[in-house]
């Protein structure tokens, strides 16, 4: 038993190992005197060598995001986009960043394969951050984002019935928002979703949140830190938008086709299996993946990792799957 007198899941013993290295780029606990130096430890590095590798096209796009406002975002795509016959699915990708930090390109490597092995088109969104940035601006910015991804579709070699929304953490929670509002508001026929360890609940009542309190990725004091820049007061209130914090959603029929997955040794863990439950109630589709040992964002930080590389096969053939139907 740990020293606190907290009874949790232990860290595989690959990645526990990783855990020292990880720490020195991102601490276990973030509070918000730390949201400076996180937005220079967790930038992304340059991509451009990255995608010239692997012959991934780019193309840099300013859009109208919320309250009309200039939003950046990229479209990646495969090699010999425009070559090859008829367009192409595309995939609306949200960043990770606990909705504090991060650019469009933090974390891209693992979404990079959807682009140079599976052909999709990859639409990257700098929505703003928090605090400076508070609901309803990151939510909305990716909306506006799916929403010009469908727009300009055919401009783009892309695809209509073929757009998927995705994202890691924050971004899995952002995801999961785009898919109720484009439910809720008619928007885009999405054909799936990827909710990668998802930042679901502002709440941060669940029992996998207290477990992890100074140990691993992203702990409890970080989740209230992030859930407190975007929301402010009404973080843990009644006036959370369920498109903002998508666990509130009393609903969710009509959703498309999820993929979730999460770590069981990481504070998401309980809401990911309860929103996957959530939606098989509904009578939706949901996979879930609860990963044994495997700490928050595992897959990204020990890619190398046996743990890791199975989170990312795995993900990778259920998006194949659903980006070819």
């Amino acid at each position: 038993m740990p020293a606190s007198g907290v009874v949790r899941p232990d860290f595989d013993a690959e990645l526990r190992g990783g855990l020292a290295v990880v720490g020195g780029m991102f601490p276990p606990t973030i509070t918000p005197d730390l949201v400076s130096f996180m937005r220079v430890s967790y930038a992304s590095p340059p991509i451009d060598d990255l995608l010239r590798e692997r012959r991934i096209g780019r193309a840099d796009v300013t859009i109208e995001g919320h309250g009309g406002d200039p939003v950046e975002l990229s479209v990646l795509t495969p090699p010999g986009h425009g070559s090859r016959s008829g367009p192409r699915p595309a995939v609306v990708y949200a960043h990770s960043g606990g909705l504090m930090f991060g650019d469009r390109f933090s974390g891209i490597d693992l979404v990079l394969d959807w682009v140079d092995q599976l052909g999709a088109v990859l639409v990257t969104v700098d929505y703003r951050l928090a605090p400076e940035f508070p609901d309803p601006y990151g939510r909305e910015d990716m909306y506006a984002a799916l929403k010009w991804t469908a727009v300009h579709a055919e401009d783009h070699g892309i695809r209509p019935d073929r757009i998927m929304v995705a994202g890691a953490s924050a971004g899995g929670g952002l995801a999961a928002g785009m898919a109720l509002a484009a439910r809720d508001r008619s928007g885009p026929e999405l054909c799936g979703q990827v909710l990668d360890y998802p930042m679901l609940d502002d709440r941060c009542v669940s029992p996998s949140t207290h477990q992890f309190d100074g140990i691993g990725v992203w702990d409890r004091v970080s989740n209230e830190t992030g859930w407190a820049a975007l929301l402010g007061p009404a973080r843990g209130t009644a006036d959370v938008s369920p498109y903002a914090a998508p666990s509130r959603a009393a609903d969710l029929a009509g959703l498309p086709p999820a993929f979730i997955d999460v770590g069981a040794a990481e504070i998401f863990r309980d809401e990911a299996i309860a929103y996957a439950d959530g939606i098989w109630r509904a009578g939706g589709d949901a996979e879930l993946h609860v990963w044994s040992g495997a700490f928050h964002a595992c897959d990204i930080f020990a890619p190398h990792t046996a743990v890791g590389q199975s989170m990312i096969r795995t993900r990778n053939a259920w998006v194949e799957k659903i980006l070819a139907d």
